[in-house]
């Protein structure tokens, strides 16, 4: 019957609470919040989580939110998000109700915070924290990125009344042993913790909070803490039987630390170590008692060898994902030892490690039959025939990340491309001697491809795109940025055989002229971000028929392109609503412009 509300007569609060929880983004929640009082209500019940960025007044923002919001478990504040001011395009709030609501905000700023000093009226204090505690009592993860001036007397109040906490992470806080000493005290659910960049916690608070959480907690991350030491660690290997998850970085842990991990933390199942003082005799440990390690990473070591490799391979049967990064005394034969007995191993990076070559990535092709994603970055001594292997034997392959290797060549991506036709996405930069005679391979036989990115790949040509364009119809994802023989007819194609184009960056490409825009306007609804920087033939002509069907771009960069001008700029921001950023000279925006959308438009160089 016309008028009446069949839904609210109908449905019980349960059911439509239920309905809120299903819907997948945050927008579509507000709308709905927004068809009367009872649903703004059970919407607000709904939520679980909150974000909040750097704001005028953050313990007055976080009161507030917190008598609206009262089923909150997740409360994530980063103090590097900033929050700017609605823009107003015309079909949105007026500019003084935006004026009018942010005037409110700073008034009760100022009520709260009055006699304090401007700068900390920015940054959440000890009374914010007890405002979370007091406010969100149901809480379970809390996530404090870079908030300076929260100190151990906030942390406590959190301890004290959010006993169900099970994850917390202070990145870049500044809080004392006494407040993690709290958490340990309090908070015996807590299953993860992150203390990366907590210069004021020394041995004592990690010691106590080990003591505390010793049985629940699963993962632990420290970096750039000078005053934890080994200490810390061998509280952790005897208390922590759980853990599951260490990430390391210190010039300040030495083997003793890591040797009491692996003893004590049987479960150990991902490892992270970025440690200059810890050797081969830590590394071999973890080896041999450490069965259950799945990941494993290791980052700038320059005291240990394949030796510990070796033992790597022997002992940890289970692993799944290895990453290697700036390795140095690495070879080929600590590779062989993992691909002799890693034969689970479904991720592999290799990362300026200069002594591994083609003999330890054929082993793994060989040996590694379900590798899903294999990069490789900076590795000059990695030839065509080692991607042969992994071609060969790896059919699982979705993922290849190629950065800098100069030896490679469309030999190995035909290889690839023929034998592993589940590729999803192909990622090459400054691989000079790949060209189109390998992309042209990938078009043919990788029909699934998702995302491709061919920087600066001299010679690659429009050949190639036309072949990715008629043989890979589910690309959302194109970087062809730099690759100089890539022009209109190479753009077209894509345009015209991906409508699920979602972004495409062809910045450096001196013959893109503005009927390949068109295309991409005409083919590519659903693109969202798009760089054009350095593309000198591209007009205010090619951009009008760009954003004439693509409405939902959210990105545009357009630097140092001589034939767009401030009629330009001014027509992809009144076209496109959901418009974010705007990348763009200064002499090119209009004083309107700047005005009307002012909080989208970013400057590469400012008055220089």
């Amino acid at each position: 019957m016309r008028g009446h509300d069949w839904i609210n007569s109908m449905l019980p609060d349960e059911l439509i609470l239920e309905i809120f929880r299903d819907l997948d983004s945050k927008s579509s929640r507000d709308a709905c919040s927004l068809v009367c009082r009872r649903w703004l209500t059970l919407e607000r019940l709904s939520r679980d989580t909150i974000r909040i960025g750097a704001s005028g007044s953050p313990d007055a923002l976080v009161n507030l939110l917190a008598r609206r919001f009262v089923n909150v478990t997740n409360v994530y504040i980063d103090e590097r998000l900033s929050i700017s001011l609605p823009v107003d395009f015309g079909r949105r709030r007026s500019a003084s109700q935006s004026a009018l609501s942010w005037l409110r905000l700073r008034i009760v700023s100022e009520r709260s915070e009055s006699g304090a000093n401007e700068l900390d009226s920015y940054c959440l204090s000890d009374a914010g924290l007890a405002a979370v505690a007091d406010g969100f009592t149901k809480l379970e993860k809390l996530s404090l990125i870079w908030c300076s001036n929260a100190t151990s007397a906030g942390l406590r109040s959190v301890a004290e009344k959010c006993r169900s906490l099970k994850s917390l992470d202070l990145q870049g806080c500044y809080v004392g042993d006494q407040g993690l000493g709290a958490i340990g005290e309090c908070c015996k659910q807590l299953e993860v913790l992150n203390l990366r960049f907590c210069e004021g916690l020394t041995d004592a608070g990690l010691v106590e909070l080990a003591l505390g959480c010793g049985k629940t907690l699963k993962s632990l991350g420290v970096a750039a803490c000078a005053k934890i030491s080994d200490l810390s660690l061998e509280a952790v290997g005897s208390y922590c039987r759980s853990l599951e998850t260490l990430s390391l970085d210190s010039e300040f842990i030495h083997n003793k630390g890591v040797l009491a991990v692996a003893k004590g933390c049987p479960n150990l199942r991902n490892l992270n170590l970025q440690c200059i003082n810890v050797t081969d005799e830590a590394l071999s440990a973890v080896g041999i008692l450490c069965a259950s390690l799945e990941s494993l990473a290791l980052y700038s070591f320059q005291r240990f060898s394949d030796k510990s490799l070796c033992a790597i391979g022997k002992g940890c049967k289970k692993l799944r994902s290895l990453m290697l990064s700036d390795c140095y005394f690495l070879s080929d034969k600590g590779l062989e030892a993992v691909a002799a007995g890693c034969s689970e191993l479904a991720r592999l990076e290799v990362n300026g490690c200069h002594n591994i070559g083609t003999y330890g990535l054929e082993s793994i092709g060989r040996s590694c039959m379900r590798l899903t994603e294999l990069a490789l970055l900076y590795c000059q001594k990695v030839g065509d025939e080692a991607l042969s292997e992994v071609g060969k034997g790896c059919k699982y392959l979705q993922a290849l990340h190629l950065v800098d290797c100069s030896v490679i060549g469309d030999d190995a991506i035909c290889s690839i491309a023929t034998g592993c036709k589940s590729l999803k996405k192909l990622h090459i930069r400054r691989c000079y001697e790949v060209g189109s005679k390998g992309i042209i391979a990938v078009g043919d036989k990788c029909k699934y491809l998702t995302d491709l990115s061919i920087r600066f790949c001299d010679r690659v040509g429009d050949e190639a795109l036309v072949t990715i364009g008629n043989g890979c119809p589910l690309l959302r994802h194109l970087n062809v940025s730099g690759c100089h023989q890539i022009g209109d007819a190479g753009i077209t194609a894509i345009a015209r055989g991906c409508p699920q184009l979602t972004y495409l960056d062809v910045s450096v490409l001196q013959n893109l002229r503005d009927i390949a825009l068109a295309e991409v306007g005409e083919g590519c609804p659903l693109l969202k971000d798009i760089v054009l920087s350095h593309c000198r033939q591209i007009t205010d002509i090619g951009l009008a028929h760009l954003v004439r069907r693509c409405k939902l771009l959210e990105s545009c960069h357009m630097v140092y392109c001589p034939g767009v001008t401030a009629a330009g700029v001014a027509t992809v921001i009144s076209s496109c609503i959901n418009m974010k950023k705007v990348l763009i000279e200064k002499s090119k925006v209009s004083e309107r412009t700047r005005r009307r959308a002012g909080s989208i438009i970013s400057y590469l160089c400012v008055d220089l």
